[in-house]
This record gives C-alpha cells, structure tokens and sequence, in this order.
C-alpha cells in the first residue's frame, strides 16, 4: 500500500521515527506488554509499561513512545527497538535481531541521528507530496485506524 503510494520501506522506517515524541494510550499498546512472546519484548519494560497500563481498564493512561527521551526528537527510538523496548507492536517489528529486512538500518539510523534526521526530512517531504483523495471520493476518519461506518 505505502509502495503505491511511493514510499519505499526506507522511508517507512524514517517515517515510524516520529514516534520517538508523543504519548500513547494504553488500549494501543496493551496487547504487546500482555504477551508471551519473550523474544519480542524485553521483560522489565514490558513490567514498567505494565505499572501504567493493567491488564484491564485504564484504556486512557498514557505512556510516552520512547522511554529515553519522550520530549525530543532523537534516534533514541531506533535504541529502544534494538533493546526490545518499542512501544507498539508494529514499531518492533521493524527490528528483530535476526537479520530481519529493516535491522540494518535501525541500527544505522541508532548509530548515525544525523542520518536519521536527513531521511526523515526527505520521507516527510515525499509523504506531503501524496495527492490525498478529496470531496466524496475521500473521508476524514473518526479514528484513523478504522475505515468510517
């Protein structure tokens, strides 16, 4: 879909740099601290997100997306994932430590902000070139993640 859209999985992991600012709600995030599958999470973040979000209600507690640096637009959020510590679900999958598709370049854009920075820049302005769809042919989401009913 993004392919289609002319963003290349390079520009997909800048783009997903973004969450290294912000705050999340529980409900968003709640599946992955629950889970059971140690090797895609590491065992005292999940407990400290745990402390924020319990297993049931508090859908609205927030907890920031990057645990380093929430309040600053770094390449900490490249860092958590090789430590196991994304936020969401489909951050971490950008990075596995087995020599997954994206590992390489976590680890580049950890190693080198600068870079992250410059591809970051280029993505977003690739991203702003997408003609989005207008009047009927278009919809505003309620919630971004679900098509309007």
């Amino acid at each position: 879909m993004f392919r289609r859209q002319g963003l290349s999985p390079t520009d997909m992991t800048a783009l997903s740099g973004a969450h290294t600012v912000g705050q999340a709600r529980c409900f968003t995030f709640r599946d992955r601290i629950y889970s059971n599958d140690s090797n895609n999470i590491d065992a005292s973040f999940a407990r400290q997100q745990q402390r924020t979000c319990p297993r049931s209600g508090g859908d609205d507690n927030l907890a920031p997306m990057d645990v380093q640096t929430p309040a600053a637009f770094d390449a900490a959020y490249y860092d958590n994932l090789m430590a196991r510590r994304g936020l969401f679900h489909s951050d971490q999958e950008l990075f596995s430590g087995g020599g997954g598709s994206q590992d390489a370049l976590v680890k580049l854009y950890s190693d080198n902000p600068a870079l992250f920075r410059i591809e970051f820049v280029a993505a977003m302005v690739k991203m702003g070139n997408i003609n989005p769809l207008t009047g009927s042919a278009g919809e505003i989401r309620a919630n971004c993640r679900v098509v309007n009913s």
